[in-house]
C-alpha cells in the first residue's frame, strides 16, 4: 500500500466529508469543517489518499486562530480534526499528515500551531501544554497543547488570547 499526501482539492470535498462522518460518531466535525471553509478560517487541508485504490484514507485540517502575544498579534492555527479511514489506521497516516501540515504552515510563516487532544500522542510532534498554558482560552487545560512552528522556538512576551475560528463555538 502506498499512501500520498498532498494538499486537499476541490474534488476531495465529498470524500472528506464522508470520512468525517464516517471516523466521528457525530456530523460535529464534519459540520465543523464545512463551516470553517464557508467562513474562511479554513487555512490548509492535507489529504492522505491510497494510490492504488484512488480512496481517501485520511484527512487534517488546520483554520485561523487570533492570537496575541504581548498584545501583538501573531500568525497561529489550529489542527483539528485529523481522522483516518478505519482499513488505514495504525499504519502511520495520520502521523504523515500532521508532519506534513506542519512543514507546510511552517512554510507559511505560521509561528504557533494549537490542538485540543490526548497528550499522549501530539506529544510526538512537539506539542505541549506547557506551550498553551499562559494562554487565555475557554479550552484552556491539560488538554489544550501548542506547538512552536518556527524552529520550534517560542516567542517572547506575556502570553494573551488564542481564540479559535467561530465555528468551533457551534460544536456540541
Amino acid at each position: 500500500m502506498t499512501i500520498a499526501i498532498r494538499p486537499a482539492a476541490g474534488g476531495d470535498v465529498a470524500a472528506i466529508d464522508a470520512l468525517l462522518r464516517n471516523v466521528f460518531p457525530r456530523a460535529d466535525e464534519a459540520d465543523l469543517v464545512r463551516q470553517l471553509c464557508v467562513d474562511g478560517d479554513m487555512v490548509l487541508m492535507m489529504v492522505a489518499m491510497d494510490e492504488a485504490s484512488g480512496v481517501l484514507a485520511g484527512a487534517v485540517a488546520f483554520s485561523r486562530m487570533a492570537v496575541d502575544i504581548g498584545g501583538k498579534p501573531i500568525a497561529a492555527v489550529a489542527l483539528a480534526p485529523v481522522a483516518v479511514a478505519e482499513e488505514y489506521r495504525r499504519q502511520g497516516v495520520a502521523e504523515a499528515l500532521i508532519h506534513a501540515g506542519i512543514e507546510r504552515i511552517e512554510a507559511a510563516r505560521v509561528v504557533l500551531c494549537f490542538v485540543l487532544g490526548e497528550p499522549a500522542f501530539y506529544a510526538r510532534f512537539g506539542f505541549h501544554a506547557d506551550y498553551a498554558k499562559n494562554f487565555a482560552s475557554p479550552y484552556a487545560g491539560e488538554h489544550l497543547m501548542a506547538l512552536p512552528v518556527q524552529g520550534g522556538l517560542m516567542p517572547c512576551g506575556a502570553r494573551g488570547e488564542a481564540t479559535h475560528a467561530a465555528a468551533f463555538a457551534r460544536l456540541g
